[in-house]
């Protein structure tokens, strides 16, 4: 029996927050940013590999970055590889990736994850990923995974469900990245979940949804139907993607859509964002630092990261707090209370340069 399961992975990012490891030539979801020996990406479809079969995935990256795809996961469809011409945010490479999968399956059901979360649990993973899949399935709805809030985080989008005890319900809200006590009071009131950028939907509701919602990016995707999976596809996508709309899932469909809904999981989960967010889920010594290097001498320092790009000696004496990177040939040494900087630093030593 034909498998109707999908997954798009979205990998074109170029995670700039973790320069000078992540470098648009090479962004952070390509790395062994865990020190594994597998990258962010290979941990993604990984993950899938027990729902979809790997001829059911597709990737959307930066035309740039499909040799690095083709390396990493050599056993993925070549023409499910699908490289964009220039960034155009979340919709149309989710629009892209549905049509796409509408040619190939109309029946289709599709989970679009990141390539670059670190996910942990993965027996509960898999259990929540089938029952969103079966959920969609049965029902024409949009659907997106909140994860439970362990803290009151700063670094996340959270999203309001309107029954906070059922497993799935309807949204309610989506809201911003929250200062401080407005994250605490979201803790505390227990209908607020941290908006994962995991979302399930059939294939029809998508392209419905496109059709309501964003009518212009379904009518490019229409008009060049014809040509997917054809010679034809790639002239198509590179005068056609830079006219679409720069504008991600959330703004274009979710937040319009009536039959939204979020599930709740369980498992461990971070969006990788930042060295701040690694630190805080990399294995630590009992003063609180954490090193990749091949040896690091910590004294009289706490809750500090090392990342080194080859293999070398690090000592450390003194700091408390701070990222310490070397890679690409840059040294970057910063306080973690500062790191929402790094983009300006990248900038600044683009320029210098």
């Amino acid at each position: 029996m034909k498998n109707n399961n999908y997954l798009v992975v979205m990998a074109g990012g170029i995670g700039s927050r973790f320069w000078p490891a992540s470098t648009a030539r090479k962004p952070k979801q390509f790395l062994d940013m865990l020190g594994t020996g597998r990258t962010l990406f290979q941990h993604t479809i990984d993950r899938f590999k027990q729902i979809c079969p790997l001829e059911n995935i597709l990737v959307v990256t930066s035309e740039n970055y499909t040799s690095i795809v083709k390396e990493q996961c050599p056993e993925l469809v070549d023409g499910n590889i699908l490289g964009e011409p220039c960034m155009r945010n979340t919709a149309p490479c989710i629009a892209y990736a549905s049509y796409k999968i509408k040619k190939l399956n109309p029946n289709a059901n599709i989970v679009v994850s990141p390539a670059d979360h670190l996910i942990e649990e993965f027996d509960i993973f898999e259990e929540t990923v089938r029952k969103g899949l079966n959920f969609i399935e049965a029902n024409d709805a949009i659907l997106t995974l909140g994860i439970y809030p362990r803290k009151p985080e700063t670094g996340y989008g959270y999203i309001q469900t309107t029954d906070k005890e059922a497993e799935i319900a309807s949204v309610r809200a989506f809201k911003e990245k929250p200062e401080l006590e407005i994250a605490k009071e979201y803790l505390a009131d227990g209908s607020y979940f941290w908006n994962s950028g995991i979302f399930f939907w059939s294939v029809s509701t998508i392209i419905s949804a496109f059709e309501e919602h964003n009518p212009a990016l379904a009518a490019t995707f229409e008009r060049g139907f014809d040509m997917l999976y054809t010679d034809a596809e790639e002239n198509f996508i590179r005068e056609a993607f830079p006219k679409c709309e720069n504008i991600s899932i959330d703004y274009s469909v979710l937040e319009k859509a009536k039959n939204l809904y979020v599930q709740k999981a369980t498992f461990a989960w971070s969006d990788l964002g930042t060295w701040g967010a690694l630190w805080e889920k990399a294995e630590k010594t009992n003063e609180g630092n954490t090193s990749g290097a091949a040896y690091t001498g910590f004294y009289e320092s706490s809750n500090n990261l090392v990342h080194t790009s080859t293999v070398k000696n690090v000592i450390v004496q003194g700091l408390q707090d701070y990222i310490i990177v070397e890679a690409n040939g840059t040294l970057l040494i910063c306080s973690k209370q500062e790191e929402q900087r790094i983009k300006q630093f990248l900038r600044d030593a683009e320029h210098g340069s």
